[in-house]
């Protein structure tokens, strides 16, 4: 039997992965918002904050996945995702003498597997999910700034700053509309309940 059935509330799983996605979002819109507009910000900085957001973003997938394992097909991929950054993160302050190329390298190559898992993730989430596009877009995002990354290294410091400033602000944003629209889509679940 299903917990959140034996609990009384069949919803709660649906809240507590809607609360993971917004602070998810949020984390990264914060990111983005210090990127573009730290003036003078330095690439080395910057990567760090890079670290710092990639650990929490890992956790927080990782508790999402965690937090409601029942019913859900795509938990799987959102521990991944959270395997992911956390790894990413710990390498972006394991190296810190390495050079700005190589840890520009793990920022793609977390992009891309990133945005790989969200496509995935898209087409096993249940209908009642809410629009899956907007998971799946998320993923086509990363992974085309992923491959920016990678095709562009030498590209100028401040070009670089902002594009991954932009990027995660625009990941952030999508994060923060899929976490209300499951929040919709939890109220009206519950409200057909109730009737």
């Amino acid at each position: 039997m299903d917990m959140d059935v034996a609990r009384g509330d069949p919803a709660r799983g649906w809240k507590l992965n809607w609360w993971g996605l917004v602070l998810r979002g949020i984390v990264a819109v914060l990111f983005g918002l210090m990127a573009i507009f730290w003036p003078g910000i330095s690439l080395i900085i910057l990567l760090t904050l890079f670290g710092v957001y990639a650990l929490a973003d890992g956790v927080l997938a990782i508790i999402t996945a965690f937090a409601t394992t029942e019913g859900r097909q795509h938990w799987l991929w959102l521990l991944l995702i959270g395997l992911a950054g956390i790894a990413a993160g710990i390498i972006a302050f394991s190296m810190p003498g390495t050079t700005t190329l190589a840890l520009l390298t793990v920022i793609a190559v977390w992009a891309i597997v990133v945005g790989i898992l969200h496509v995935i993730s898209a087409f096993s989430m249940p209908s009642e999910a809410g629009p899956k596009w907007l998971w799946g877009i998320s993923g086509v995002i990363s992974v085309i700034f992923g491959i920016m990354l990678l095709s562009y290294p030498a590209a100028g410091v401040l070009a670089l700053v902002w594009l991954i400033g932009f990027y995660a602000m625009v990941f952030g944003f999508s994060m923060i509309v899929l976490g209300f629209e499951l929040r919709g889509v939890t109220t009206q679940f519950r409200g057909a309940l109730q009737h």
